[in-house]
């Protein structure tokens, strides 16, 4: 069980020395449990080299059992020999979503662990499928649809990854409140000519079919490109600008922003990654479960 506890950390840290320093144990002692474990399992779970580790097939295989087990351990330990429970809990990689956000905070409180150690990347889409693919969080959450989805689908399956969906939302513009635009029922690609769009910067993978926004190819008189939420926020309120998403934004996360629907012939499938052979832990099926709540309370199509 030890073994597994430490393997579990070296490949969430992707390095033995990390994960000796988090673990109190020295490197020599954490290397060898490593080797040994190695030795045990018959196979090579890991491929070392100057930059760190990563998993090998069978050591990603071999992960997802031994979460279940340590997982499964630590409950009875809990339950009848009352032990707190793990700090590391769950690691999530996503597109700048509030959703998610809300769905984080839910999922945080319920927990009812007193120490924790949780981790939430709002991030771009190619380090999103990365961080996965690593195992530097158990889930992604990221967009597809009939634009990107074959590029997307294909990085998934060379990854060893697979997509689940969460619901389907139709396309709506973001803007500020006070913006011209805010109040209307609908609003049309002519209505945005004059207003700077803004779009989430996809950094040296920037391909356009990692963009987080639909129709990102359109040509516009004025773009703005950022890396975080608050920025794009602030550049609503300041400049009038607006950004395309899902339409779903909690008023207690972004009271100064507002949802209108955009007439266009689209649809915007959102959903969850993660490794095809590593079920979800625990943590991370009640964090799917707080999402597809949050997101019901929005009118928007759950995918059963």
């Amino acid at each position: 069980m030890q073994q597994l506890r430490y393997f579990i950390e070296v490949a969430a840290e992707g390095s033995i020395s990390a994960a000796a320093d988090l673990l109190y144990v020295s490197q020599p002692t954490m290397s060898a449990a490593m080797k040994d474990l190695e030795r045990r399992a018959g196979r090579a779970l890991f491929t070392r080299s100057t930059r760190g580790i990563t998993l090998t097939a069978d050591g990603t295989e071999f992960l997802g059992y031994a979460r279940q087990v340590v997982e499964q351990a630590e409950l009875l330990e809990q339950r009848y020999l009352g032990r707190p429970p793990s700090r590391r809990l769950l690691g999530v990689s996503a597109q700048h979503y509030s959703f998610v956000v809300d769905a984080f905070v839910r999922m945080v409180r319920t927990s009812g662990a007193a120490e924790y150690e949780f981790s939430l990347r709002e991030t771009r889409t190619w380090d999103i499928i990365e961080d996965v693919r690593t195992l530097r969080s158990e889930i992604g959450i990221l967009y597809r649809n009939d634009f990107n989805r074959k590029v997307v689908d294909k990085l998934l399956r060379e990854a060893g990854l697979g997509f689940t969906p969460l619901f389907l939302a139709t396309p709506h513009i973001f803007v500020a409140r006070t913006n011209r635009l805010a109040g209307r029922e609908r609003v049309t690609l002519d209505d945005l000519e004059e207003l700077p769009r803004l779009t989430f910067d996809q950094g040296a993978n920037n391909s356009f079919y990692f963009a987080e926004e639909i129709l990102s190819t359109r040509s516009s008189k004025q773009d703005i490109r950022v890396s975080d939420r608050a920025t794009i926020f602030n550049l609503m309120i300041g400049l009038g600008g607006y950004t395309i998403s899902t339409g779903i934004i909690s008023d207690d996360l972004d009271p100064s922003i507002v949802a209108v629907p955009l007439d266009v012939d689209e649809r915007i499938e959102i959903g969850w990654i993660g490794h095809t052979s590593i079920p979800l832990t625990g943590q991370a099926e009640r964090f799917v479960a707080e999402m597809r709540e949050v997101v019901a309370g929005f009118g928007v199509e759950l995918v059963t």
